[in-house]
Parts: structure tokens; C-alpha cells; sequence
């Protein structure tokens, strides 16, 4: 799990350029599946049909049937697929990005390198499907059982590195839910809580991290949760900080510890 984690911030600063850059190329369509793409474009059905590489951005394909499609490498960037059932459907490498995927069936996907950044799931169904190697900044609505408590925890992180912290509470609280106890989201939320002004949620959230990390005898996550708790009592009385203090100091190693504050 810590290696999934630190595999998806390396995507963030290098790697996901270009893997990103390869996915938005817009895709030519072989000649075999043209007439494959004219019929899900004028009929929505198009049951187990080879729609590889097709080039279906911004199409509207609310409530089609592509039930066991092969649609790996397409570009559904920006799609309209409320309701679509994708259920069974290869979506290896394929791009939704910001594609509208409320209420659709995406029961037993294929989503390796699947991009799904900025896309709607709200009410999707991803029964059976694998979200750890798909790319889902920014994505809403994801919902809890498609996760573990770590998975949300780990997609958390990811947005807080990004600047998204509304998002990454969003992720944080799912975490929490499937794990109430789990300290390391206690912490990471408090993070974003400060970084967007809250900071009594922040440090209520640093101080039950800390109290956690105590019982669990983790002293690197209690120094932590004692850095973000100084830290935002440096903020809230500015007229105490001594010479020398800063909020740099305080801070230093809480953002690259998320990433290792997660159990084997």
C-alpha cells in the first residue's frame, strides 16, 4: 500500500507528464471499428463492439449501452455517460477525463491507467472495480466501498500535494469513516482544515492524531501532530512567537511523512 502511495505522488511531479500527455493526444479510430463508432454515436447500443483509440470527446452518450465494449486508449474526455453502462468494459488507458459519469454501470471495469481526473461519479456503480492505478484527481463522488480506508487515505494525500485540501478532506473523511481510529487521516485533514483557514478544526484534528499516534507508539506521527499543533498556535498568537520561530520550521517533514504515515 505505501508503494501504490509513493507511486502516485511520483506521477504528480514526473512521470504522470507524460503518461498524461500520451492518454489527451487526441486518438485516430482504426478503419475496422468506424463503423462500430457511427452506430453507438446514432443508436447509443454498442454491446461488446472495438472502440479502441476511438475519439469520442465531448460526445453525448447519456444512457448508451456499451456493456463488455472494448474502449481501451479511447478518448471520452468530457463525455456525456449519465447512466451509460459500462459494466464489463475496457477502459484500460482509456481518457474520461472530466466525463460525466453520474449513474453510470461501471460494474467489473477495466480502469488500469484508466484517467478519470476531474470526472463525475456520483451514484456510479464500481462494483468489482480496481481504482489504485487509475488517475482520480479531482474526481467526485467516489464512493466508499470502492476504497479501502487506506486507498482514501493515500488519494487524500494526493490532493493535498495538488492544493485541493477541500478535496482532500472530502477523501480524509471517507477514510475516517471506514476507520475511525486511523491517525495519519486525523492528521492529514488537520493539514488541509489549516491550509484553508480553519484552524481550530485543524488543531482539534492534530491534537486527536496525536492522542492516537501515543497509543499506537507512533512517536514519529506524534512529533508531527505536535508540529501542526504549534504551528497553529503560532498563527493564533502572533505576539508570542519569539525571534527566529517560523511557520517553515514548524512544519518541516509533516507533508513527505503523510506519505509514510500509513500502515504495511
Amino acid at each position: 500500500m505505501k508503494r501504490t502511495i509513493l507511486t502516485i505522488a511520483a506521477l504528480l511531479t514526473t512521470t504522470s507528464l507524460g503518461v498524461m500527455r500520451e492518454v489527451l493526444v487526441p486518438l485516430r479510430a482504426n478503419a475496422e471499428n468506424l463503423q462500430q463508432i457511427q452506430q453507438l454515436l446514432s443508436t447509443r447500443e454498442c454491446q461488446q463492439c472495438d472502440l479502441s483509440n476511438a475519439g469520442l470527446v465531448l460526445s453525448n452518450l447519456q444512457g448508451a449501452n456499451l456493456t463488455g465494449a472494448d474502449l481501451s486508449r479511447a478518448n471520452l474526455s468530457q463525455a456525456n455517460l449519465m447512466n451509460a453502462d459500462l459494466s464489463g468494459a475496457n477502459l484500460s488507458g482509456a481518457s474520461l477525463n472530466g466525463a460525466n459519469l453520474t449513474g453510470a454501470n461501471l460494474t467489473g471495469a477495466n480502469l488500469m491507467g484508466t484517467d478519470l481526473r476531474d470526472a463525475y461519479l456520483v451514484n456510479a456503480k464500481l462494483f468489482g472495480t480496481d481504482l489504485k492505478s487509475a488517475f482520480i484527481q479531482g474526481t467526485v463522488g467516489i464512493p466508499q466501498y470502492a476504497g479501502t480506508a487506506e486507498d482514501f487515505y493515500a488519494w487524500g494525500v494526493v490532493e493535498s500535494e495538488r492544493g485541493d485540501y477541500k478535496a482532500a478532506i472530502a477523501n480524509y473523511n471517507q477514510a475516517l469513516d471506514l476507520k475511525p481510529d486511523f491517525a495519519p487521516a486525523f492528521l492529514g485533514r488537520g493539514v488541509a482544515r489549516f491550509k484553508l483557514g480553519d484552524e481550530g478544526g485543524g488543531a482539534q484534528d492534530a491534537q486527536r492524531a496525536s492522542v492516537l499516534f501515543t497509543a499506537q507508539g507512533n512517536t514519529t506521527g506524534y512529533q508531527a501532530s505536535q508540529n501542526l499543533i504549534k504551528t497553529i498556535e503560532i498563527v493564533q498568537n502572533p505576539p508570542k512567537v519569539r525571534s527566529g520561530t517560523s511557520l517553515g520550521n514548524a512544519l518541516v517533514g509533516i507533508g513527505s511523512l503523510l506519505l509514510q504515515l500509513i500502515p504495511f
